[in-house]
């Protein structure tokens, strides 16, 4: 299978050379008439784009025929969007000075708009900013954005969290396809590594009627760095330490791009110690490493673009069971997991004169093991307190290394296709059409089996549509979705037989919003959704110990979809020296799977079952950034999140994140020969207490955690040096996230974190 797909990639790689269209054009400062440097100038629809030059110029070749919208964009001035027939005269462009800050063209949502333009509310943020902020990890870094939350296990294990809802109800979406990776369990890292990810989207609510299944939560849409501008040849040495697990990680990229030809490879490490609460001790196993390689070829002609992407990531993360060995060793010891997760995408773009077809193809191939020290070692347990430190941490390392066979290890192999037609725009009507399916399977090699083989066959049709006037814009669309799930029969360790099922999951969903502008001050959007989800494999099947969650999983094979409605309001304000925007959403969701303590044990391990009831998710953002004219480099910025999830029977639901209010105080001064941006942070985030817990978990006490953060960007010829420092609970704080997977022992999260970067590019 993997080889035929190899080959149908490869032939998809072809072209006809057509006659070649350019743009060219000259951008100025409207009050100055002086030339603006470095503006972005891009095509969304074609995925095209380049940066004008010290004289303000730029040319754009191998457009085209036909009218596209265009988008400027430079960093102190406002965004202009318009439309150009190609082929085309050369262009003038004046650009507006303005203190809001510059925005960019949201590639998660079908029309690829500016977020000002778009019906639906779409988060972003640049993986660079996030970082900047003293994020760990990816998933570290996406809790920055508000209504984010992420369930962790230690730092190296983080599942998203958006508006109440995890795992499988929001998807992630990476190299433009979905990403599969068995989500199910909420002891699952992303298994994707920051280095390489250009910026994140968050499509906050169902997204069933783009995605499909599993969006029922919303997407983490992550898109992938940008290859070098036509001409030009870059490379970059990126580096980080962190205090207090005494990590490091260095990524290495080189991209070069021609006309039509553009290649991209980076590889990156990353490992760390356990890490440290706020009393000094180190969490015993919750250190990880991570090897990651990415890697691309692109191709653009008039009439045709190509984008082959693959990415490999292996990870080795430590399960934390209690507070033992103090080690500052970055070998996990036993249980550990090890994920290997390979990633092979091409995104193949056709283009007419007044429309256009996507195709996306991509292959998926997760190796997921699972070791466990019972299966090596009997007597473990009856030395373990005997043993001085360093021996004991010898044994350890020695256990790892012995565990040949692992305890569980599935195979999980994910071919998706994505076929989109973007019809001729009739009138103001924008309308896509399309189809997207997915075939798995599902196999185990290990001693223990969790899940059972499988199979599953996904296939949705699509339509949307948007209807653009002066002041109002309106999206709808309708779609049908159908999943087919077969599974083997098996046996449990118990000598159980669990018998297989073959079933099919159908469902129609649709999606209506309105979106009103007062010229560029205020907004309101209305957005109505229903979405769907098809229990997963964990939820239907499982019938064991799982070692990763510590408790033992029986599935229930009568769940039904997972039905939800949702209603989400959103109203944005901003001027010069003031933004401010209020988000409200309730989320309806019919046939709520969730999982259940019996009141039993099996090993020694408390018994979980999943079942299903109707459920209901309320809450919203609000929030507030004072950049007050003519002191452009002063931000004052501050959210506030809530979220509350019921069981309409009564009770709340488990894992539902606790209210925060964070506060930022952001100085950032542009300009100098030598040192061009200087920025500097203060951040303050309240958690307030979590006393409405779910069935089986305990409430929790709220924290304060302090962070700053100070970076400069240094410039010599060529030469750009980043130079970075951030630091994350700075008062060494004692305290336990009501999202934490090691709240049921005591465990305290990190404690301090210093983070120093040095990033070299050429």
């Amino acid at each position: 299978m993997r080889n035929t797909l190899l080959i149908i990639l490869l032939l998809a790689v072809n072209t006809i050379v057509y006659s070649q269209n350019q743009l060219s054009g000259t951008i100025t400062d409207a009050n100055s008439g002086e030339p603006v440097f470095s503006a972005s100038v891009y095509f969304p629809q074609l995925e095209k784009g380049t940066m004008s030059d010290e004289s303000g110029k730029f040319t754009l070749r191998n457009i085209p025929d036909g009218t596209y919208k265009l988008i400027i964009s430079s960093i102190g001035y406002t965004t202009l969007n318009r439309e150009v027939k190609i082929p085309s005269e050369d262009i003038n462009i004046d650009l507006n000075p303005s203190a809001i800050e510059m925005e960019e063209v949201i590639v998660s949502t079908p029309f690829h708009q500016l977020q000002s333009e778009n019906v639906m509310k779409v988060e972003r943020q640049s993986i660079s900013e996030l970082n900047k902020k003293g994020a760990i990890n990816l998933s570290d870094g996406i809790t920055q954005i508000a209504g984010v939350e992420s369930i962790t296990t230690g730092v190296g294990i983080g599942k998203p969290v958006i508006r109440g809802l995890s795992s499988n109800r929001v998807l992630v979406y990476t190299q433009g396809i979905r990403l599969e990776n068995q989500q199910y369990g909420d002891e699952h890292g992303l298994g994707i590594s920051s280095k390489g990810i250009g910026s994140v989207e968050v499509i906050k609510g169902p997204a069933s009627l783009l995605y499909g299944s599993d969006a029922i939560g919303g997407v983490l849409y992550l898109n992938p760095e940008r290859y070098a501008e036509a001409g030009e040849t870059n490379a970059a040495l990126e580096s980080d330490y962190f205090s207090n697990t005494l990590g490091y990680q260095a990524s290495l990229m080189a991209k070069t791009s021609g006309e039509k030809l553009k290649f991209l490879a980076r590889g990156s490490y990353a490992a760390h110690s356990d890490y440290k609460d706020g009393n000094e001790t180190r969490v015993t196993n919750t250190r990880f490493n991570e090897k990651d390689l990415k890697a691309g070829i692109g191709f653009q002609d008039k009439n045709y673009k190509a984008d082959l992407r693959y990415n490999f990531n292996r990870s080795e993360i430590g399960i934390p069971e209690e507070i033992g060995l103090q080690s500052k060793d970055k070998e996990p010891m036993l249980p550990f997991q090890e994920i290997d997760n390979h990633v092979l995408s091409l995104d193949n773009k056709f283009y007419f004169p007044n429309s256009s077809i996507d195709f996306k193809l991509g292959y998926q191939f997760n190796d997921r093991k699972e070791f466990e020290e019972h299966h090596d070692h009997e007597g473990h347990e009856e030395h373990e307190e005997h043993e001085e430190e360093a021996d004991h941490e010898e044994e350890h390392s020695e256990e790892a290394d012995a565990s040949v066979e692992p305890a569980l290890e599935m195979h999980l192999e994910t071919i998706n296709y994505n076929l989109k037609y973007n019809l001729p725009k009739l009138g103001n009507f924008e309308t896509i059409a399309g189809i997207q399916g997915m075939y798995q399977t599902n196999t185990n090699f290990g001693e223990e089996i969790l899940i059972p083989d499988a199979e599953t066959l996904d296939f949705g049709i699509f339509a949307t549509t948007h209807y653009h006037l002066d002041n109002w814009d309106f999206q709808g669309g309708l779609r049908f979705d159908t999943r087919n799930l077969e599974t083997s029969t098996f046996q449990t360790e118990e000598a159980e037989i669990i018998e297989g099922i073959d079933r099919s999951f159908n469902s129609i969903n649709a999606a209506l919003g309105a979106k009103y502008h007062f010229e560029q001050k205020f907004i309101a959007r209305l957005n109505l959704a229903s979405g769907f989800r098809a229990p997963n494999l964990s939820e239907l099947t499982s019938n064991g110990n799982h070692n990763g969650a510590n408790r033992y999983e029986i599935g229930n094979p009568d769940l039904e979809n997972e039905q939800n409605f949702q209603v989400d309001l959103e109203l944005e304000w901003r001027n010069e020296h003031f933004e401010a925007f209020a988000n409200a959403f309730t989320n309806n969701i019919n046939n709520y799977i969730y999982i259940n303590p019996t009141g039993q044990t099996i090993e020694e391990e408390p018994v979980f079952q999943y079942e299903q009831a109707n459920a209901n998710l309320y809450g919203g953002e609000i929030g507030v950034h004072i950049h007050p004219h003519p002191l452009d480099w002063l931000h004052l910025e501050s959210s506030f999140e809530t979220v509350t999830g019921k069981l309409n029977s009564g009770g709340y639901l488990p894992l539902i994140p606790a209210n925060s209010l964070t506060n930022t105080l952001r100085i950032e001064l542009e300009g100098g020969n030598t040192f061009t941006e200087k920025y500097t942070f203060v951040r303050l985030k309240n958690v307030f207490d979590q006393n409405n817990p779910g069935r089986f978990e305990t409430e929790t006490n709220g924290y304060s955690l302090l962070g700053a953060g100070i970076g400069t960007v240094l410039k010599v010829n060529n030469v750009q040096l980043d130079l970075n420092l951030s630091g994350t609970n700075l008062l060494n704080k004692t305290y336990i996230s009501h999202l934490s997977r090691l709240k049921q022992d005591g465990i305290f999260n990190i404690g301090r974190n210093l983070i120093f970067s040095a990033n070299i590019s050429i």
